[in-house]
């Protein structure tokens, strides 16, 4: 039987839920201080954890000699599961003019956004605070439009602002993603087209546009609790203005530290996500991540998920010398539904994948 405490947390919910004005709303209103239902238990900030200043994220020129581009990007999926990449190709005007489109977005008026805001399923194009506002312990202090696809939409489905601006960077960052998977496929030894061939990794490209409003007490909320991602890979642009991205990796004495993701000019942030994990058999790592609040802001982020066919049946690529498989063969449906179930828990120290050991 719900409590009290559940109906009242239920109804601030909804309330929030019905203003349809998302996280900046609350900030445009002017408040002091954030609602309890932004309000994470004090695990969800691990306490435990420090924040490490003596890690670096290696940062990768895609220019380089093929061989050695390859081994730094093994490297790399190998240890952190994490680098930056420059000279990407993607041109400084399509990343700035991206920025400014999701800024523009989630700083327009309630009857812009209004048409895109919905919690339900098959919407291309939806917008809301907190995509799983009912779903998470507490609210993330966080607004997101999530765009399917986009350089396979009618112009007229995306937000007037956003039209011509996100088709085209998501067509660049289709061919980036080639690039980068011709990379990873060569790092495990395999042919340069192997993982875009044999996995539908190009197929699925869903963007996420973040905006993190400055914060009144970040100390008690996050913009999104540690997490793995449900995705091949993970590519974010970052305005450079705040930073708040933070990994979990061990260092060198392999003790569980936070490091803290610098705006590096020009540079894309690439993630290892489960399923390259699962593909890879354990080879290539899927990082741990979250957004921590800050009273400067707001901060922008373009995330683009390259994901599965949901249809499809995924099992581990075993070459020459890497043992025999760690997980059983699954559906892309089964990793999605495990990574919502762990998502619920956000102190969680468990990640979707566990699962699916063998």
């Amino acid at each position: 039987m719900a409590s009290d405490s559940d109906d009242e947390h239920l109804r601030a919910l909804k309330a929030f839920d019905d203003t349809k004005a998302g996280v900046k709303g609350l900030v445009d209103a002017g408040i002091t201080f954030i609602p309890t239902i932004f309000h994470h238990p004090p695990e969800s900030f691990d306490p435990l954890v420090p924040l490490s200043t003596d890690i670096s994220i290696p940062v990768i020129d895609l220019h380089g000699h093929r061989s050695e581009v390859v081994s730094a990007v093994k490297a790399a999926a190998e240890t952190l599961g994490f680098f930056l990449v420059v000279n990407h190709g993607v041109p400084e005007a399509a990343m700035s003019n991206t920025l400014a489109a999701v800024r523009g977005f989630h700083e327009g008026s309630l009857q812009e956004k209004d048409p895109y805001y919905t919690r339900g399923e098959g919407r291309r194009v939806k917008y809301s605070g907190n995509a799983d506002l009912f779903r998470s312990p507490a609210a993330k202090w966080r607004d997101t439009m999530y765009i399917d696809n986009a350089d396979q939409l009618e112009e007229d489905v995306l937000p007037p602002v956003c039209r011509g601006i996100m088709p085209e960077y998501t067509r660049i960052i289709r061919q980036l993603g080639h690039v980068l998977f011709g990379l990873m496929s060569e790092a495990l030894g395999l042919r340069r087209g192997y993982m875009e061939e044999e996995t539908g990794c190009l197929d699925a490209l869903l963007l996420g546009c973040h905006y993190y409003p400055a914060c009144p007490e970040p100390h008690l909320t996050l913009g999104a609790v540690r997490h793995s991602d449900a995705s091949f890979l993970t590519l974010v642009l970052q305005d450079g203005t705040v930073n708040g991205l933070q990994l979990l990796v061990n260092n060198n004495k392999q003790q569980e530290v936070w490091v803290e993701v610098p705006a590096v000019a020009g540079a894309l942030a690439v993630n290892v996500g489960d399923f390259l994990q699962h593909v890879s058999n354990d080879r290539f790592k899927s990082v741990v991540h979250r957004v921590v609040s800050n009273s400067e802001g707001p901060r922008v982020s373009v995330v683009c998920f390259f994901r599965a066919n949901m249809a499809t049946l995924y099992e581990p690529v075993i070459v020459d010398g890497s043992g025999s498989p760690r997980y059983r063969t699954i559906k892309a449906e089964e990793l999605f539904g495990s990574s919502r179930n762990i998502l619920k828990s956000a102190s969680s120290s468990r990640t979707a994948l566990d699962n699916f050991r063998l």
